[in-house]
């Protein structure tokens, strides 16, 4: 016997992996890699939360962004309901950047940026 009601079902990976289609339109990177999101929840398999912040408050790109998520999550199968919240406590840093995104923006070691911060500062630190 198969249960129907399970195929309409979104999991919180299905919800994770949409977010990671969310792309800041600036700097080329999803939300997920950029460490953007705090908090996914997902209850009855219908309704998702997410809590979620911006690199600054005055992004200009803020209601671009919320609304991707929305859309993004909103298509998958099964989502009634989106529940977005948008936090600046605690505020964004650099080090929630995901590894690949630190190499992306020349934040770790192996970067493009390498050879260009070896020339400045003889270390490759960024400072």
């Amino acid at each position: 016997m198969t249960y129907d009601f399970m195929k309409n079902m979104v999991s919180e990976k299905e919800v994770w992996d949409a977010l990671k289609e969310v792309k800041d339109m600036e700097l080329g990177i999803d939300v997920v890699n950029l460490g953007l999101i705090y908090k996914v929840e997902v209850n009855e398999g219908k309704d998702v939360y997410i809590l979620m912040t911006l690199t600054t408050p005055g992004c200009p790109l803020a209601n671009a962004i919320v609304a991707d998520v929305y859309d993004k999550i909103k298509a998958l199968p099964g989502v009634e309901n989106v529940d977005i919240d948008l936090t600046f406590d605690p505020p964004w840093t650099p080090d929630r950047l995901s590894d690949e995104a630190k190499r992306l923006l020349g934040f770790a070691p192996g970067s493009e940026s390498d050879s260009v911060n070896d020339a400045h500062n003889g270390s490759g630190d960024l400072k």
